[in-house]
């Protein structure tokens, strides 16, 4: 049996990239998949064809995180995709992956307000306040996971907004980790690396050779591989991980 068989997730940010690829592999471990998406449609209806080509279960749900009203247009829509699909609200896995960047190529000193606002709502506030409100559909023994980024961990000037912002998701996880303990709630962050999302970037020679060389493995990661790392945070087999920043950078982190 496969090891999420009657369980059930959402993946906020999972028309695509990393997002994507945790979404198809919750679903191929047997999670029914809720596949939030900002403003791509196409692209969220992609991810869910691609889930149900495999043999899953996976249904669209809008919402733009970071703007009024957000959390709880999500949270009623994936309600109710669940109960039409499995009879039950009940949420087992949730996915804090929709992010902004706020990325200027400038360093600091092109960073605004609006950037430094944008980049804490989506990627520090909306996660916040959708656990708080998701805790109502997630079971005890529910997991939670925070997809942060390396850049927390290593001076990255031009992703400072970003880097700072996705500081503050980590302090969610380890903050809460203690309050959901008595419900066996697991709450994780796991941080990815330079990664192939399917960005242009990486057929450029140059840059990816640039890029690879800061693995100790002399590669870029693979969404699968970060999207297997979620996968176990979100299982049963990591019951006794919890707070806890899982570093998924491939060796980049290790100086």
């Amino acid at each position: 049996m496969s090891r999420l068989q009657n369980k059930t997730a959402l993946v906020t940010g999972a028309s695509r990239g990393i997002g994507r690829g945790i979404a198809l592999r919750l679903a191929q471990d047997g999670a029914v998949v809720a596949v939030n998406y900002s403003d791509n449609e196409g692209a969220a209806k992609e991810t869910v064809a691609l889930v149900e080509e495999a043999g899953g279960r996976a249904f669209t749900v809008q919402a733009r995180l970071g703007t009024p009203g957000a959390v709880e247009q999500l949270l009623e829509g994936v309600a109710a995709g669940l109960v039409e699909r499995t009879g039950s609200s009940r949420l087992d896995i949730l996915v804090n992956n929709a992010a902004a960047t706020g990325f200027t190529g400038a360093g600091p000193s092109a960073v605004t307000e609006d950037i430094i606002d944008n980049c804490y709502t989506v990627n520090a506030k909306a996660p916040f306040f959708l656990i708080q409100k998701a805790l109502e559909l997630i079971p005890d023994g529910g997991r939670i996971v925070n997809v942060s980024s390396g850049v927390t961990h290593s001076a990255f000037p031009i992703q400072i907004a970003y880097a700072m912002s996705k500081g503050a998701l980590e302090q969610i996880t380890l903050h809460m980790a203690p309050v959901l303990a008595p419900r066996n709630i697991t709450i994780n962050t796991v941080a990815p690396g330079i990664t192939d999302n399917g960005d242009p970037v990486f057929q450029d020679p140059e840059a990816l050779e640039q890029m690879s060389a800061l693995s100790v493995f002399n590669r870029v990661g693979e969404v699968s591989e970060v999207a297997d790392i979620v996968a176990f945070a979100a299982s049963d087999d990591a019951r006794w991980v919890t707070g806890s920043f899982i570093d998924a950078t491939g060796g980049t982190l290790l100086g």
